[in-house]
C-alpha cells in the first residue's frame, strides 16, 4: 500500500471537482465519500442535493473564519493511498477505516481531538483513495504535520499487516522523487514512453558515468540534446544546474526546467563534484594515453574491475562498499550506453533500476571506487560495441561479472535492511540474466562447438582437472549443457601456458558459484578473464584433436540454443 502526500494547494474546490469529476481518461467510476470528519458532511456524489460547492465551504471554514491576513495561502492538504494490484479488494467501510488511520497519524486528526482539521476521503476507483484537508484547525491554529510523510509510511506498512496485504518495502528518504500524477498524464498525453522526470534523470545519470570534470559533464549533457540553466553566484562560481527536454513545455510554451537535486539526490552538483574530487588520478592516467583502444578492450577491463569490487562488497567496511555499489551503477550506465541494440533494452532497465539501490544513508567515501569510474570512463570513450566477435563475447563476459556484483550488493542491502534498496539490486539482477542470454548465445555456442571437437582423451584431461580443482561441484559441472564450452577454455588456458587445476581453483574459490544454475557458463568467463585469453572462440587456434590411436575426433552436432542455455543463470 502506497501513501502519497502532494503538494500542497490553494483551492479547495479545484480539487473536489477533479475527485468526483470524470478523471483524465474517464477512469473514475463512481466516485463517492467514504469518510469524514463530520459524518453528516454533503456528499455530491451520492447525494443528488449536495453540491461541491457546499464541501467546499464545508472543508474551508475554519480558514475563511480567519481575517484575510493570517488565512495560509497553501492550505489544501492531499493524499492518496493507493493499494497493490495485486491486492484483494476492500470495501468502503474497509477504506474509511484507512483513512481515519491516515488522518489520524499524520496529524490533520488525531485520536480524541475534536478541534482538528476537517477532512473528507473520496474513492472513484477500486484501488485507492484520496484524503482532502484543510490546515486550519477548528481553534484557528495550524496542525503538527512534521515528518507526516514518514509516518504515513509507517502507518501503511502496519495496515498491510492487519487487512494481510502485499508488503511494500519500507523507504528511507533516499529515494528519488517520483513523477507526478500531472507528469504522468502528459507524458500519456504526448506519446512518450516515460515522464520527463525519469527521461532526464536516466540522461543525467549517462552524462555523469565515468565523467571527471564540469566540463565534461556539461559537454556531455549538451550532446544529449538537453537544455540546461546554469545557476552562477556573484561570484561567478557556479552552484547549480537545472536541465530541460526542448520538446517538453509548459502552458506558456516555456522549457520546463528539473534543477540536479530534484531528479534525484545524487545527482545535485555538490554531490557530482565528490566524485570529481578523487578523480585526479584518473584524468592523468587518461592523459597517460590509459584510454582503450575499443570497446573489447573496455569491456574486459571493466569485467577485471567489477571482479575486485566483488571482495570490497562482501568484505569490506560500509562507507567503501556504499562507494563501490554507486561506482558500480556508473558502470551500468556506461555499459547501456554503448552496448548492442540485442542487449540495450535490458542492460538500461537493469541501469534505471539499479539507480535505487546505489543510495542509502550509508555515506560513501569516494577514492576507494576509483577503479570501477574508471572502467565507466573506459565503456564510453571506447565506443558502441558492434555486438558480434570479440566485442560481443566480452560484453557476455562483463555481464557476467556485474550479475554477480548486483546480486552481491542485493546481499548487503538485505543485511542492513535496506529493503528498497535490496529489491532493486534484484530487480536489476533479472534483468541483467536477460541481458547475458542474448549477449552469450553466440559465443558460448562456438565455444561448445569448439569444445565438442576436442578429442576424448583431450576432454578427460580437462575433465580431472575440474575434478581435482573442484571436487564437490565436478560431477554437476560434468553434467552441464556448458561442459564443453569449459572444457575448450581449460584446454586453451594449457596452451597458452597456464594450469588449469590451478585456475580453476581460484576461479572456483571466488564467491557466488552457487547462485549460479550454469556453474560451468560462469567458470568460462572467469578462466578466460584470468588467463587473458580471447574471449571470441575464432581468435584462438584449434587445440590438438589427435585421439590416442592417431584419428581425428569426429565433429558432433551442437544444440539448440534452448539445450545450451536451458539453464540460464
Amino acid at each position: 500500500m502506497i501513501p502519497r502526500i502532494h503538494k500542497r494547494g490553494s483551492k479547495t474546490i479545484g480539487l473536489i471537482r477533479y475527485l468526483y469529476g470524470p478523471g483524465t481518461k474517464e477512469e473514475h467510476i463512481d466516485p463517492h465519500l467514504v469518510a469524514a470528519f463530520d459524518p453528516l458532511t454533503p456528499d455530491p456524489g451520492r447525494d443528488p442535493k449536495a453540491t461541491y460547492e457546499q464541501l467546499q465551504r464545508l472543508l474551508d471554514q475554519p480558514v475563511t473564519a480567519l481575517p484575510a491576513s493570517k488565512r495560509p495561502e497553501k492550505h489544501v492538504w492531499h493524499l492518496s493511498v493507493r493499494a497493490a494490484p495485486e491486492d484483494p479488494p476492500l470495501s468502503d467501510e474497509d477504506w474509511a477505516a484507512i483513512a481515519r488511520r491516515m488522518v489520524a497519524i499524520t496529524g490533520i486528526a488525531p485520536d480524541g481531538d475534536e478541534q482538528a482539521c476537517r477532512w473528507a476521503a473520496v474513492r472513484h476507483a477500486d484501488d485507492h483513495i484520496h484524503i482532502i484537508a484543510t490546515l486550519v484547525r477548528d481553534d484557528g491554529r495550524r496542525p503538527r504535520l512534521h515528518n507526516e510523510a514518514r509516518r504515513a509510511q509507517a502507518e501503511c506498512r502496519r495496515i498491510e499487516a492487519d487487512y494481510g496485504l502485499r508488503r511494500v518495502a519500507s523507504g528511507d528518504g533516499t529515494a528519488a522523487k517520483p513523477p507526478t500524477s500531472a507528469e504522468r498524464h502528459k507524458a500519456e498525453r504526448e506519446g512518450r514512453e516515460q515522464p520527463a522526470r525519469e527521461e532526464l534523470r536516466e540522461t543525467v545519470r549517462r552524462a555523469v558515468a565515468g565523467a571527471t570534470s564540469e566540463e565534461e559533464f556539461f559537454d556531455r549533457l549538451a550532446s544529449a540534446g538537453l537544455l540546461i540553466r546554469k545557476r552562477v553566484a556573484p561570484s561567478g562560481d557556479l552552484l547549480g544546474y537545472k536541465v530541460a527536454l526542448p520538446d517538453n513545455r509548459n502552458g506558456n510554451k516555456e522549457p520546463v526546467f528539473y534543477a540536479g537535486s530534484t531528479l534525484a539526490p545524487d545527482l545535485s552538483l555538490p554531490r557530482i563534484r565528490k566524485r570529481w574530487a578523487d578523480d585526479t588520478d584518473t584524468a592523468s592516467v587518461q592523459a597517460a594515453g590509459h584510454a582503450p583502444s575499443g570497446p573489447a578492450t573496455a569491456r574486459r577491463r571493466a569485467a577485471g574491475a567489477v571482479w575486485q569490487a566483488m571482495l570490497i562488497i562482501e568484505h569490506g567496511e560500509d562507507a567503501q562498499v556504499a562507494a563501490h555499489i554507486a561506482a558500480a551503477g556508473e558502470v551500468l550506465d556506461a555499459l547501456a550506453k554503448t552496448s548492442a541494440a540485442r542487449t540495450r533494452a535490458q542492460l538500461r532497465e537493469a541501469a534505471f533500476v539499479f539507480e535505487r539501490a546505489t543510495r542509502s544513508h550509508i555515506k560513501a567515501v569516494r577514492g576507494h571506487d576509483r577503479a570501477l569510474r574508471q572502467a565507466a570512463r573506459d565503456l564510453v570513450y571506447s565506443g558502441p560495441a558492434l555486438g558480434r566477435g570479440e566485442d560481443g563475447a566480452t560484453t557476455a563476459m562483463v555481464i557476467d561479472m556485474l550479475f554477480f556484483l548486483v546480486t552481491a550488493a542485493a546481499h548487503w542491502h538485505a543485511k542492513k535492511n535496506h529493503a528498497q534498496q535490496a529489491a532493486a539490486a534484484r530487480q536489476a539482477a533479472d534483468h541483467l540474466r536477460a541481458a547475458y542470454q542474448a549477449a552469450a548465445d553466440v559465443p558460448l555456442t562456438m565455444l561448445y562447438q569448439r569444445g565438442r571437437r576436442l578429442s576424448q582423451p583431450l576432454r578427460q584431461k580437462q575433465a580431472a582437472h575440474l575434478r581435482q580443482a573442484m571436487p564437490e561441484l565436478a560431477e554437476q559441472v560434468l553434467a552441464e549443457p556448458g561442459w564443453y564450452a569449459l572444457a575448450a577454455t581449460l584446454a586453451d588456458a594449457e596452451a597458452a601456458g597456464h594450469d588449469p587445476t590451478a585456475l580453476l581453483a581460484e576461479a572456483g574459490g571466488r564467491r557466488e558459484l552457487h547462485t549460479a544454475d550454469s556453474v560451468s557458463d560462469v567458470l568460462v568467463w572467469r578462466l578466460r578473464r584470468m588467463a587473458g585469453l580471447p574471449a571470441d572462440a575464432t581468435a584462438m587456434p584449434e587445440p590438438t584433436t589427435t585421439t590416442a590411436r592417431g584419428r581425428g575426433s569426429t565433429a558432433q552436432p551442437s544444440p539448440s540454443r534452448d539445450d545450451r542455455l536451458g539453464k540460464s543463470r
